[in-house]
């Protein structure tokens, strides 16, 4: 793929209202846009992300009530990400979850896995202002971002439409995911939602700030 395929498929992308319900998303499609999720970066390579994949529409009318800004994706979506974060305990640089982590999947040795807790701790207290419940979900979820933009693009790249989503109150979707979905919320705490399919309608312009007022240089 050339450097004008990529910025098409980045004109292509819009947030899509509004899906082609009798079109769905085959699995070979989506198993890529899903593996370009799992290859994604994040802080300290601590990948503190679930993608909760709702195709259940009875699930998804119990998420509408309290989805305000989900509704109709939820109804015409071929497929429905929920991004689940991990909670601060579990992120906290002393966690026995990081521990687990860094021994089990980054398998890292016990040295190294000593010199990460403590550039972990300083990272967290010092540098980033981390002393928080609410700061420490807050840059998990920054984490979590990065692997949504990597969704959307490689599903442009194949020419599925997207749809990022915030329109929903936090508290209530977690207390459904809590009472009919047999999420853990003490554990996990819902980010974003994520919508997938074709679009029915054609794209808006796409209008952008022009370049000299996004990028300044200092050489």
């Amino acid at each position: 793929m050339n450097k004008e395929d990529i910025l098409k498929a980045f004109n292509y992308r819009h947030a899509c209202k509004e899906f082609d319900i009798n079109k769905k998303i085959s699995e070979e499609d989506f198993s890529f846009i899903i593996e370009t999720a799992r290859l994604s970066p994040s802080s300290f390579g601590f990948e503190p992300w679930h993608l909760l994949v709702v195709q259940n529409r009875d699930l998804r009318n119990k998420l509408k009530e309290f989805s305000w800004g989900a509704s109709l994706k939820l109804d015409t979506a071929s497929h429905f990400v929920l991004c689940l974060t991990l909670q601060p305990a579990y992120m906290k640089y002393d966690s026995e979850y990081l521990n687990y982590f860094m021994k089990n999947v980054k398998n890292y040795p016990d040295d190294v896995i000593d010199m990460m807790k403590e550039y972990f701790k300083n990272f967290q207290k010092d540098d980033f202002d981390l002393n928080t419940e609410r700061a420490l979900f807050d840059w998990a979820s920054k984490q979590s971002y990065i692997a949504m933009g990597n969704m959307m693009t490689s599903a442009a790249m194949i020419n599925i439409d997207s749809c990022p989503i915030e329109g929903f109150n936090k508290k209530k979707i977690e207390e459904i995911l809590k009472n009919d979905f047999n999420i853990d919320t003490s554990k996990y705490g819902i980010s974003y939602m994520l919508a997938f399919g074709y679009r029915v309608n054609d794209a808006p312009e796409k209008t952008r700030r022009n370049t000299n007022e996004l990028i300044s240089w200092e050489n």
